[in-house]
């Protein structure tokens, strides 16, 4: 069935931009990989779990009632447990390219006269000797076990990387009944106080987490970061150290904590695969937009983390702003402007970046990194080879993944990239890649992929 639009993603800006414009009267389609709408943000444990108190595991929950309750009573059409892998632009507007269910191996097609992308973001992974033992994951990793699985993925945690999200990790495993050993923080708190003022508005957020780790006796180490984690078939501690003004580690202030779990995270990066392919500009890593959120590519939308890494209430004003304007597009009325919106977007903004600025990795983590440690999970290449491949002439990413492999994996170097352009001495740069995930060669050799059905 054609729809007018369709939003891919159903996260905080997929939900508020699917509402904006079913109010308005456009034939809306919500698609998401999930088997249930909300994201990574508002990720639901099934409902076979038996859950009682869901709402203790999220912040926000009123906010998530209100778009749950109405996108239920909208007219969207939901479609989850399509894997978008693809966007293709027609003479009459867009097709949207998904793979359905958990095995990826049904095609389905939605035809859209224009299309909204809230694609949302991925973490950034730094890695470091012992990070592929397991017990060590991402912190978006446990928050998804947790949130979506009401497990914990240890007894004993440290929580360790740069960025906001660690507060939540840490204060909802301990809250699960893990022990958390410790917050490692490799920013500095002089980093916020710098940004005081436009960080004013997350001042009674932090104070809350602040209570939380206080409450559950979490020692903070800011300006720390793991040099190692050890082990031998699975973690059993992390090895921390202090970091100078440089960001080098200080000798001499190595410790070693005892864990099963190491939960780490170094910062997000948008998901811009689907706006690539379809030719959008890129604004360094993020797609895009103008004040309306438009793409330079007409018929084209984006929203939230995918525009840039901002968390979820700038995600739900963006969402917002590009559902009014894409459904005025689309019933080629007037902009119908959202003041509030756009004044709390413009304020978000803000704050995203100072935090932005505030939670950077350390300057020489790549120092600390040994040659036999695995950099391409995927292809298994060492931190060993990329160096080889440096020393060989190799300046950039593409380069030492010709001489290496390294990036070639299952993942098309959205995990490892980060790291072989740290390895390479130079910066990271967007990988344009022509699928968004990997496509079964009987797909791409069907001509007429059927329908999605809702």
């Amino acid at each position: 069935m054609p729809t007018d639009l369709a939003v891919i993603g159903a996260g905080p800006a997929g939900l508020a931009a699917a509402l904006a414009a079913s109010a308005r009267g456009v034939r809306v389609t919500l698609v998401d990989a999930a088997t249930q709408t909300g994201g990574q943000f508002y990720r639901q444990p099934a409902a076979g779990l038996g859950a009682g108190r869901p709402q203790a595991l999220h912040h926000r929950w009123r906010t998530w009632e209100r778009l749950r309750d109405g996108l239920a009573a909208s007219a969207v059409r939901v479609l989850t447990d399509h894997h978008v892998w693809s966007v293709e632009r027609t003479p009459d507007g867009f097709t949207v390219h998904a793979l359905l269910g958990p095995e990826q191996e049904e095609p389905a097609e939605v035809p859209a006269r224009a299309v909204l992308l809230a694609t949302g973001g991925y973490e950034q992974v730094l890695p470091f000797p012992g990070w592929t033992l397991p017990g060590v994951v991402t912190a978006g990793g446990a928050q998804a076990m947790l949130k979506g699985g009401l497990v914990v993925p240890g007894r004993r945690a440290v929580v360790a990387g740069t960025g906001p999200l660690l507060l939540p990790v840490a204060t909802g495993l301990a809250a699960a009944g893990a022990e958390v050993a410790a917050l490692v923080e490799s920013a500095g708190p002089g980093r916020l106080a710098r940004h005081g003022r436009a960080l004013a508005g997350k001042l009674p957020e932090g104070a809350g987490y602040a209570a939380r780790l206080l409450r559950h006796r979490v020692p903070v180490l800011t300006r720390h970061t793991v040099v190692r984690a050890h082990g031998d078939d699975r973690l059993t501690g992390v090895i921390v150290a202090a970091l100078d003004a440089d960001g080098r580690v200080r000798p001499g202030t190595e410790r070693h904590l005892p864990c099963d779990t190491l939960a780490a995270g170094h910062g997000m990066l948008p998901h811009t695969d689907l706006a690539e392919s379809l030719g959008c500009r890129l604004d360094g890593f993020a797609v895009a937009v103008d004040t309306e959120q438009r793409t330079d590519v007409p018929g084209v939308w984006a929203a939230g983390e995918a525009t840039g890494i901002g968390g979820a209430a700038l995600a739900l004003a963006e969402g917002h702003i590009a559902g009014r304007s894409a459904a005025a597009y689309l019933r080629d009325t007037a902009p119908d402007p959202a003041p509030a919106a756009l004044i709390s977007r413009a304020r978000l903004r803000r704050s995203a970046a100072a935090l932005d600025s505030a939670y950077t990795p350390p300057a020489h983590w790549a120092e600390q990194i040994t040659g036999d440690t695995v950099i391409c999970r995927c292809e298994e290449v060492t931190a060993g080879a990329v160096r080889e491949a440096v020393d060989l002439g190799a300046g950039d990413e593409r380069t030492v993944k010709l001489l290496t492999r390294a990036g070639m994996g299952w993942c098309q170097g959205r995990m490892c990239g980060t790291a072989v352009a740290g390895l390479a001495g130079c910066a990271p740069t967007p990988a344009r890649r022509p699928f968004a995930r990997p496509v079964p060669l009987g797909v791409l050799a069907r001509p007429h992929p059927q329908e999605g059905l809702s």
